[in-house]
């Protein structure tokens, strides 16, 4: 297969979330481009080097990104950059895409069980706040695939440090003494009480434990395997 239909096949398998303008780039991939910056490079139409993958670490640091395009460590980069097309990558963990539609401000987010007890896509949204001015009301908010509870189980020190970051919800259940948590929830119910409204938020129902042949899998693969990832960007 030549070069044009790999770009070709690449994009009929990228995920858009409808919730975004057209005037930006926002996608989900799966196996199939993965987060292979240059298979990405190809899918989006941008320069490689323009692609910015911060170095994860399961922290909840923010990385407000400005032109030092050098990798840092971070879950959680945004910027009011054109040009910049963001991503994070996973296999089972939430990627989360954030833009603010009056200041065209952009972010992604990393949040696995620690990320998101940590509350990092509440840090995100406060952060737009405090360095961008921006309003949750104007934020659009875009969940990929991740592991969902089907497939999620958890032990209850993990449950309790979701849950005291998170309050009440439907994010989590118990099935025959197993707790089996919903990190996609989880993460819209506290961007909801970070202020975003819920009309704002789209969430994938896709379970990436469930299709191993679409999605990698972490826990599928017991441990090791390759990563998808979340992307946006105004170009």
């Amino acid at each position: 297969m030549n070069r044009a239909s790999c770009i070709v096949s690449f994009m009929e398998t990228l995920i858009h979330p409808d919730i975004f303008r057209k005037h930006t780039t926002a996608f989900f991939t799966g196996k199939s481009p993965g987060a292979d910056p240059e298979k990405i490079s190809g899918a989006a139409s941008i320069d490689k080097q323009k692609i910015y993958l911060p170095i994860q670490k399961h922290t909840d640091k923010v990385l407000v990104l400005d032109s030092d395009l050098s990798p840092r460590i971070a879950d959680a980069v945004i910027t009011n950059n054109k040009g910049i097309l963001l991503g994070v990558q996973v296999a089972d963990c939430v990627p989360v895409l954030l833009y603010d539609v009056k200041r065209n401000v952009i972010g992604v987010v990393h949040a696995g069980w620690r990320g998101t007890a940590a509350s990092i896509l509440k840090k995100t949204i406060e952060t737009m706040r405090e360095r961008f001015s921006s309003f949750p009301d104007d934020i659009k908010i875009a969940i990929g695939p991740s592991i969902r509870w089907c497939c999620y189980h958890v032990g209850y020190d993990v449950l309790e440090s979701v849950a005291k970051a998170t309050g009440n919800g439907e994010y989590h259940i118990n099935r025959g003494g197993q707790y089996c948590l919903d990190l996609a929830s989880a993460n819209k119910y506290q961007a909801i009480s970070a202020g975003v409204p819920k009309e704002n938020i789209w969430v994938s129902e896709e379970c990436t434990y469930c299709h191993p042949d679409k999605f990698y899998s972490y826990r599928f693969a017991k441990g090791t395997t390759g990563r998808q990832g979340g992307f946006i960007g105004i170009i």
